[in-house]
């Protein structure tokens, strides 16, 4: 049997790397910055399983999690170079780029909805019924004050016509509703999931109806235009990464009750699986980056008290389709999932 020489063995070695995962662009790890201490029970919980389930690795890029409480502190941290790609409010970015933050772009959003839905008392049987009602709010101009408005307006109810009672969080209005001291109100899935009791309550508009009536992109992951330009392919690794692991999230959501279950061992398995069917449309199979959507928030931002008096920038002022195109022209694109619209 004839010697191998080292060249050879070298270019062997080189030819099963190329047929391995791609080779991570740095050896430094790729840092992700959270804002959560523990995987949400939301879609964005990929990110984190991602890790824990070697998606990342499989992709060939070095991801390290940075664990972060607020988007203030995500923003400060991909500002100061502590971070590469940061999961933050669309909100939180555009008023960053207003300021001057103008390197910054999103690339992708494995969590663009807030997972809300409108509950309502067993007697409100449609939105309509609502005028007159006591519909409670966080506070007025506060997010779920602003969306449920966009909601009720594009179903042809108008919220003012309605007794807003600022409340506070959503679990304290959910508890309000509950006691019968509101009609309906504003919350997210899994908090009407863990209400113990719903008797007399019910779904007056669910999640998907609810993104249907205001498509408004919540979240998404930006990098600074170093990171983009230094370790574009590692951008692209994870991109890939996030949307393999949701895509087989929404073939078999029994995976995401599993990973859950391993993850937080101190949440109830039947919490998981009531939740699993409820994010069917939700996960970004996709990528999370349809354009009309993303012009469709800036828009509905625009005109919300916080960005009062500014000029809406253009998409490209604050978006770079690039990486996730790039990773889409290499594993395809699913109809009739998240759009991938340009």
């Amino acid at each position: 049997m004839p010697k191998i020489t080292s060249t050879v063995a070298s270019m062997l070695l080189f030819a099963m790397l190329l047929s391995g995962p791609a080779l991570a662009q740095s050896d430094e790890p790729f840092r992700l910055v959270v804002t959560h201490l523990e995987p949400p029970l939301v879609p964005s919980s990929v990110m984190d399983l991602a890790l824990t389930l070697g998606y990342f690795e499989r992709e060939g890029v070095d991801v390290e999690l940075v664990r972060v409480q607020q988007t203030p502190s995500a923003l400060a941290a991909l500002q100061s170079g502590d971070g590469d790609m940061a999961n933050i409010g669309v909100d939180a970015l555009l008023q960053a780029i207003a300021v001057g933050a103008d390197d910054l772009r999103a690339v992708t959003s494995p969590n663009k909805s807030l997972p809300f839905l409108i509950a309502a008392k067993d007697s409100v049987a449609a939105p309509s019924d609502l005028e007159g009602a006591v519909f409670a709010i966080g506070r007025i101009g506060s997010v779920d004050h602003s969306l449920s408005a966009e909601v009720f307006d594009t179903l042809g109810v108008d919220i003012d016509s309605m007794q807003l009672f600022s409340v506070g969080q959503p679990n304290v209005r959910a508890q309000a509703l509950a006691a019968g001291q509101v009609d309906a109100t504003t919350m997210s899935i899994g908090t009407w999931v863990s209400l113990p009791d719903r008797a007399g309550l019910h779904v007056l508009i669910d999640q998907d109806a609810y993104y249907a009536a205001a498509p408004v992109v919540s979240k998404v992951n930006a990098v600074p235009a170093s990171v983009l330009a230094e370790r574009p392919e590692d951008v692209e690794a994870v991109i890939r990464a996030l949307i393999r692991i949701s895509r087989d999230f929404a073939a078999d959501p029994q995976l995401w009750v599993d990973a859950m279950a391993e993850a937080l061992p101190h949440v109830d398995r039947q919490t998981l699986e009531t939740l699993a069917p409820s994010y069917a449309g939700s996960w970004s199979i996709n990528g999370g980056m349809s354009a009309a959507e993303l012009r469709e928030t800036t828009d509905w931002l625009y005109r919300t008290a916080d960005f009062a008096g500014m000029t809406a920038p253009s998409l490209d002022a604050w978006v770079d389709f690039g990486p996730l195109d790039a990773v889409l022209a290499e594993v395809g694109i699913v109809d009739g999932a998240d759009p991938a619209d340009r």
